[in-house]
């Protein structure tokens, strides 16, 4: 394997899905969460792909593409200290960047709902690695909230609530500054 991850990590992947039998290209793309969240994007070129290949990878919400990403990202790191650790996002056809824009929109929508009500809100039907990006826009959002997640896999929810200390009533001048 390569010194180099980014190299490392597309090689992997076009094994892995050429083994699987499609046989395609990957490239390093700007994440569009970039700042947001760290890590490296890889997109899978569809060109080469068939119209059922795509489906089979972004059927069930993705589930494949997910575990594809899961498996990336565990293998290259393995027995990488925590500083060593490359994260990998996997995008096709568009996939990912739609996703996170709903993330987005889900993130800011809760965010003023838990800041206007004072009351915690549960996100359901999240992977692991969506989680880990509402987490994060989240946290952007205002420095008055707190997340975590509970439950067990695959019923694991992300709860979005008031940081410790925070008051609850809030003023329609402190929404307007999220």
């Amino acid at each position: 394997m390569t010194a180099d991850p980014i190299a490392a990590g597309c090689a992997w992947l076009e094994q892995a899905l050429a083994l699987a039998g499609f046989k395609t290209t990957v490239a390093v793309v700007e994440s569009p969460l970039a700042g947001v969240v760290p890590g490296h994007w890889l997109e899978i070129d569809r060109q080469s792909l068939s119209t059922a290949q795509i489906e089979s990878l972004l059927a069930n919400n993705a589930q494949a593409l997910d575990a594809l990403q899961y498996l990336l990202n565990a293998t290259l790191n393995l027995g990488r200290s925590r500083e060593e650790q490359t994260a990998f996002t996997l995008e096709l056809a568009g996939y990912r960047r739609a996703r996170y824009r709903q993330l987005q929109k889900i993130a800011h929508r809760v965010a003023a709902r838990v800041l206007d009500t004072g009351k915690p809100v549960e996100i359901r039907s999240l992977s692991a690695a969506e989680r880990r990006v509402v987490h994060s826009l989240i946290r952007l959002e205002s420095d008055r909230l707190e997340t975590f997640s509970h439950g067990e896999e695959p019923d694991r929810r992300l709860v979005v609530q008031l940081a410790q200390g925070t008051e609850a009533e809030v003023t329609a001048d402190a929404l307007e500054q999220v």
